[in-house]
């Protein structure tokens, strides 16, 4: 017994010092690993002011001609790692074992800490099944006419007005997203809706202190009403029962008994997706109007080819209004849409958190920091595309290389949401190049960052109808 003892005992120990040894090896090596090149600025602020005192574009390719294209930082209080090869990118993006999405906790307050942006694991595959359900073309195909009369009624107002192209992008995206979302009960819901984003996407950006009188309580405020209208579309379908094939939008999809959310996380998901919705549509829509006027020779090409699905129509006998099958024609101006997402890669980069320490082409991304893929650089790199800076729809006759074209992110955190956005594109421009024609006010070549890189003053110009 004693010997039995005796010999358990030294296995036991045995296992112990060389789990012991094995652990101390696996750091030692681990912390032997360089971090990447690279400053990491002044104390706390890093370089913060650097990147937002200026064009980050300027920043990210001053550092990459300065170290390659992995280098260290620090910013927003936060250590980090940039990164701006293809390969690297698809890297960080697609191992969720070893990265997770990361926001200011600020922003998860705002927005609601269940929305889908900030998880990964079953939850987060649950919820972007029901997204994807929704926005995937066999969803939205039919509500083609719907969004067509959405731009139509849009611009009715304008004519022959100076207008910010932004806005009235925004209030065209905000339109769509409502209708795609909350299905007919949008209407009953426009206004306040319209309202309380207002205030929220304020204070979105604002120092988060929560005191009386700053933009970001206000901002918390409507939230709080936001949730509340939320929850009263929510059980105001739970009484009325509608049937299964009537609840074709993200409301019935999230409620369906077999999703298993709670009225919070429905609550959540719906503000969350409506906020990312409409800016980054409406910006990608006041790029392609700028880019289009600035190239005649390439808005002749759309509007010739728009002109002809329209005439095409009338000579068969058809309604004006557009149907999913007129938009599979759109392919010059699906172009466009490509090549304008690349060129202006309104969101320049996206954030993500090592939740392990993590070993890369020789370097240590330690647990905790943040890496940072930068979509832009990737775009404007002149290895990925040739004359980057170049606006050349054509380029897009041919497939670009693998992980060079990432306007949308890539792997499970990918948008949701891009089919839904290029289709209301195509259907606006549709609109926008058949009946108007448009003259950019004063001279804007410059471009602000906030958070989204939009041309300057939101690209003000004045409509005309076309005779």
């Amino acid at each position: 017994m004693d010997m039995e003892l005796t010999t358990m005992f030294v296995f036991f120990a045995s296992f112990l010092f060389i789990s012991f040894l094995s652990n101390s090896l696996f750091k030692s090596f681990t912390y032997k690993l360089p971090l990447p090149p690279g400053s990491m600025g002044w104390p706390y602020i890093g370089e913060t002011f650097q990147l937002y005192s200026q064009d980050p574009n300027v920043f990210f390719a001053s550092k990459i001609n300065r170290y390659g294209s992995i280098f260290k930082s620090h910013i927003l209080g936060c250590p980090s790692v940039m990164i701006s090869s293809p390969e690297a990118a698809k890297f960080v993006l697609n191992k969720t074992q070893l990265f997770k999405p990361t926001f200011p906790p600020s922003k998860e307050r705002m927005l609601g800490k269940q929305a889908i942006f900030f998880h990964q694991g079953h939850y987060h595959a649950n919820l972007r099944r029901l997204v994807l359900r929704t926005f995937m073309p066999e969803a939205i195909k039919n509500i083609v006419p719907h969004i067509h009369s959405i731009a139509k009624h849009c611009f009715q107002s304008l004519e022959g007005k100076s207008i910010t192209t932004f806005q009235e992008m925004k209030t065209f995206t905000f339109n769509v997203a409502l209708l795609s979302i909350l299905g007919k009960d949008e209407v009953l819901y426009r206004e306040d809706l319209k309202r309380c984003y207002h205030i929220l996407e304020k204070g979105y950006n604002a120092m988060p202190i929560n005191i009386r009188g700053t933009l970001f309580h206000r901002a918390m405020e409507a939230r709080k009403e936001l949730g509340e209208m939320v929850r009263e579309v929510v059980s105001k379908r739970r009484k009325m029962k509608k049937k299964e094939e009537e609840e074709k939008d993200l409301v019935g999809s999230l409620m369906e008994d077999k999703a298993g959310l709670r009225e919070e996380e429905i609550a959540d998901n719906i503000i969350g997706v409506i906020f990312a919705a409409r800016d980054t549509t409406a910006t990608v829509l006041t790029w392609i109007v700028k880019l289009l006027g600035e190239n005649p020779c390439v808005l002749q090409e759309v509007t010739e080819e728009q002109e002809s699905i329209l005439k095409s129509k009338q000579e068969n006998g058809e309604e004006e209004v557009l149907n999913w099958t007129d938009t599979k024609k759109m392919t010059i101006t699906s172009r466009v849409i490509q090549e304008t997402l690349r060129l202006a890669s309104i969101l320049s980069f996206t954030f993500r958190e090592a939740v392990q320490d993590v070993e890369y082409e020789g370097y240590l991304i330690p647990k905790g920091w943040k890496v940072l893929p930068l979509f832009r650089n990737i775009h404007h790199n002149p290895d990925n595309f040739k004359e980057p800076h170049k606006f050349d729809p054509s380029r897009f006759e041919v497939a670009p290389k693998p992980n060079t074209y990432l306007p949308f992110g890539n792997g499970t955190h990918a948008c949701p949401g891009s089919e839904l956005a290029k289709l209301e594109i195509l259907v606006l421009l549709h609109h926008l190049t058949t009946k108007y024609r448009w003259s950019i006010v004063g001279t804007q070549n410059g471009i602000q960052y906030g958070p989204f890189a939009l041309p300057q003053n939101g690209l003000p110009i004045k409509l005309y109808p076309k005779k």
